[in-house]
């Protein structure tokens, strides 16, 4: 391409996105109402475990923390989203879409380190009940945390900065619901073979983090199997349970979309599994912590209700 005629992207055009007036406005209500529910949702699972003292102990602090993270994780993209099925323009900038890509990922591989913790904080807990408490002490639950956020925010930060200085000249509309990494990078105007280094990258974090996970809770089920007690049995598969289905939801489609190197879907598909790991597993997140765990009902019950008991014990 003659340099000459080059002209620098400062913008990018998200082309799929419908007209308001061409069925934008509904599924602009339709997602809306999906963000608030996902935003109050995780919001009130980490202030039920923030004030309730039953729950001050690690597998529920790693729960909130995974809340609060599913509340940053959507807020990168889903506002977007909205101004775009609203807006003429839809476009964003392209400084906006570097840090759109950049804060989204890293709050995805956080995302990705909290569920390896909790799958090791449950094992623990259940393969070495007697050595939980020494182990998995306030101490280390608070480096884990804090070693997930600096390494999800430092992993994606080299190539972001990469990118940044790459020659972007046009065109620059990208099919796709938001800013994410190879659509970007297809835009380039010099050789895009890093695309590649950028998958096998992805892989092996993403690989790295399922095989704990999976041998984990292999592991937990063996475990479990072998308790005499049906009682006990129950009690321990039913602590893993949403766990697990938070695992399959988030991973599933993450691997889809990142473990797939040169396979390419049709551009509906390829919408609708970025719809379900940026905006699906979120909203399922709340439903599934509240719904299938007890204690996390009761706390839920007990901070709606606490104006109420109050009344009750004033009376």
């Amino acid at each position: 391409m003659d340099k000459k005629n080059q002209t620098k992207v400062t913008e990018i055009y998200f082309s799929d996105f419908p007209q308001f007036e061409d069925g934008g406005l509904l599924l602009f209500i339709l997602l809306l109402c999906v963000y608030l529910f996902i935003v109050v949702g995780n919001a009130v699972i980490f202030l039920a475990v923030q004030l309730d003292v039953r729950l001050h102990n690690p597998m529920y602090s790693f729960i909130s923390i995974f809340s609060f993270l599913e509340i940053c994780y959507t807020t990168v993209t889903i506002p977007q989203m909205l101004y775009n099925l609203v807006s003429k323009e839809k476009t964003i900038s392209f400084i906006g879409c570097l840090l759109q890509m950049y804060f989204f990922h890293s709050f995805g591989v956080t995302e990705s380190l909290v569920l390896t913790i909790m799958a090791i904080d449950r094992y623990v807990a259940i393969c070495n009940p007697l050595r939980y408490a020494i182990i998995i002490t306030p101490k280390l639950c608070t480096q884990l945390s804090t070693g997930s956020f600096t390494l999800g925010f430092l992993m994606l930060l080299p190539e972001i900065v990469w990118i940044s200085t790459l020659p972007f000249c046009g065109p620059n509309q990208i099919h796709q619901l938001f800013c994410d990494l190879e659509p970007v990078l297809l835009l380039a105007c010099t050789d895009t073979s890093m695309i590649l280094v950028e998958d096998v990258i992805h892989a092996i974090s993403i690989l790295s983090c399922v095989s704990i996970i999976s041998l984990s809770y292999l592991r937990i089920i063996t475990v479990v199997l072998k308790i005499p007690s049906g009682e006990s049995r129950q009690k321990a598969f039913s602590t893993c349970t949403a766990h697990i289905t938070i695992f399959v939801l988030f991973f599933g489609s993450v691997a889809l979309m990142y473990l797939r190197f040169s396979v390419t879907f049709q551009p509906l598909l390829e919408k609708v599994i970025a719809l379900m790991f940026a905006v699906l597993a979120p909203f399922f997140n709340p439903i599934i912590y509240s719904l299938r765990n007890k204690d996390m009902k009761d706390a839920i019950k007990k901070m709606f209700g606490s104006q109420k008991i109050l009344t009750v014990s004033g009376s």
